[in-house]
């Protein structure tokens, strides 16, 4: 059964009737371009075909009422009285609270939700319940949609109310994702250019099943580096440092430095290159890029780790696969690969097996496609 079955046969069972809406936000993974949204880069996401759903009908109350599925628990909230707590609710609070605060006028509603995407995989999990909250919302209220916009207070929700420091690229490409294609976007500019995944091809998702420990203090260490190397080149943020500065400047840097600021500037040359690439299906080179993602992120930015570095290794060995690279915040979580589609099935057995052999870890693998 999928899902949209699923949340309309539950929705039955809690409330004796039909829901009056399903919907659905998918979480994503990012191709390429790491640790560039913070420097007003370039990141090239596709939103997968894993997604929230949630089947719901309105309220007249201003209440919201919710069955989590997979918690198999109740939540309550008054629209008029928001506050804050911790636990599953906070993400749908903190979506109302951003609309609020943005002068929407929201009603309530009942329903029930469920998710397979994974949690804490970094397949954007938080950042699809976000989407198809606002999304929920705006079926039952009066005000029109706006993909970017709704993108923009799904981020304000995370940053300001659950507390998480995110840039706008999780929130965004699961409002504006694209089937068969990836987003190129500006992360200062927020333009966006769809490209299509090469032909012949599928994305596949390699979950170290390992979890990012002391991710926050080295995420807001990397941060302040970067801050650092753009002050010293005088501009607002790395984006604004071609190559050709950078390298005439690189010995006024010190070393640590000099790897931060080389890995942004590299990584969002690499992400326009990849956009080109696709744009002619050159599923050779996107690889290529890729594996040089893979190197920057573990040598210069070093935010690999011995369990990703196994698994692209891993990837790396098996036949119709074009390239492999982490993918994510780093320290843990998933690795991502390009491989031919007459490979994957076989692609994903045996990377499983060899990543048990070699760390003793069982790995999660999905083969994903552009939705």
């Amino acid at each position: 059964m999928n899902l949209i079955d699923v949340v309309k046969e539950s929705f039955k069972k809690h409330f004796s009737a039909e829901p009056a809406f399903v919907v659905r936000a998918p979480g994503r993974v990012n191709l390429i371009g790491e640790h560039t949204d913070y420097n007003d880069g370039f990141v090239m996401p596709m939103a997968i075909d894993r997604a929230v759903y949630i089947a719901l009908r309105p309220r007249s109350d201003k209440k919201v009422r919710l069955y989590s599925i997979d918690f198999e628990i109740w939540g309550e909230f008054s629209l008029q009285d928001l506050q804050k707590d911790k636990g599953w609710l906070e993400y749908f609070k903190g979506v109302a609270w951003a609309l609020q605060q943005d002068g929407l006028v929201l009603n309530g509603f009942e329903g029930v939700m469920t998710s397979d995407v994974p949690r804490a995989a970094g397949l954007s999990s938080s950042a699809a319940i976000e989407l198809a909250t606002a999304r929920a919302f705006h079926s039952v209220s009066s005000f029109d949609w706006n993909a970017k916009k709704m993108a923009l207070l799904g981020q304000k929700a995370e940053n300001k109310w659950v507390g998480v420091n995110c840039g706008i690229m999780d929130q965004l490409i699961s409002a504006v994702g694209q089937k068969d294609h990836a987003v190129l976007m500006d992360c200062r500019s927020l333009d966006l250019e769809a490209v299509p995944i090469p032909n012949g091809t599928v994305v596949v998702v390699m979950d170290t099943n390992t979890r990012r420990g002391l991710v926050d203090s080295a995420y807001n260490e990397r941060r302040s580096q970067c801050e650092e190397a753009a002050k010293f080149f005088g501009v607002k943020a790395l984006r604004d440092v071609s190559l050709e500065e950078f390298e005439a400047r690189a010995t006024e840097l010190s070393q640590l430095t000099y790897k931060r600021a080389k890995h942004v500037i590299s990584e969002n040359e690499r992400t326009t290159q990849a956009a080109q690439a696709m744009k002619q299906g050159d599923a050779v080179l996107l690889g290529k890029l890729m594996n040089q993602s893979h190197e920057s992120l573990n040598t210069d930015f070093e935010v690999s780790s011995d369990a990703l570095n196994i698994i692209v290794e891993c990837a790396r060995s098996e036949a119709g696969c074009y390239g492999a690279r982490m993918t994510g915040a780093g320290f843990g979580g998933c690795g991502v690969a390009l491989v031919n589609a007459d490979n994957a099935e076989a692609f994903a057995k045996n990377v499983a097996t060899s990543y048990k052999n070699k760390t003793g870890n069982e790995a999660s693998i999905y083969v994903c496609s552009a939705t």
